[in-house]
């Protein structure tokens, strides 16, 4: 089972933000978010982008549990990152303390590149202030690494709700 209900005290959620704030800048991004594995919003800075984050970070945690997947199909334990580029936007996805997804959006105003160093520069932070975070909570890794069925569930009735007429 995935737990949600867990608490950001003030000076992790601003040690967070900072570590976004620094990459948004220095990877020259428009909008840095960091979600949890359940799909939940933890942090977002940059521009804020014009469609639903909500239903944005529930598809972005549904793409890593398939992609993670997929990465046992071939053999690999995991894939830590996953980049989808488009015609005028990309993003770039990473794992951070297991539990945790960063997600950069940027545009041809930077490169894949420089987006890659500065996240894993990011990641590294984070990283760190996750595993504090979570100590304080004294969760254990094997709660936060299996998808229960009702969230399965609630997540493929929203998947749907999105591509529907």
């Amino acid at each position: 089972m995935v737990k949600a209900d867990w608490t950001i005290y003030e000076e992790d959620y601003r040690a967070i933000t900072s570590v976004l704030k620094e990459l948004l800048k220095n990877s020259n991004s428009q909008s840095v978010l960091l979600i949890d594995k359940t799909g939940q919003m933890i942090a977002s800075v940059g521009l804020e982008p014009d469609f639903d984050l909500m239903s944005f970070a529930s598809l972005c945690a549904a793409d890593f549990e398939a992609n993670s997947q997929l990465a046992k199909l071939i053999g690999e334990k995991d894939f830590s990152t996953l980049y989808h580029q488009g015609a005028d936007d990309s993003m770039y996805l990473a794992r951070v303390a297991e539990h945790i997804i960063l997600v950069v959006l940027f545009n041809k105003r930077t490169t894949l590149g420089l987006v890659r160093l500065r996240v894993k520069k990011a990641v590294e932070g984070l990283d760190s202030i996750l595993t504090q975070l979570f100590n304080k909570l004294e969760y254990k890794n094997e709660d936060l690494n299996e998808f229960d069925e009702e969230f399965a569930d609630e997540l493929n009735k929203e998947i749907d709700s999105l591509f529907s007429d």
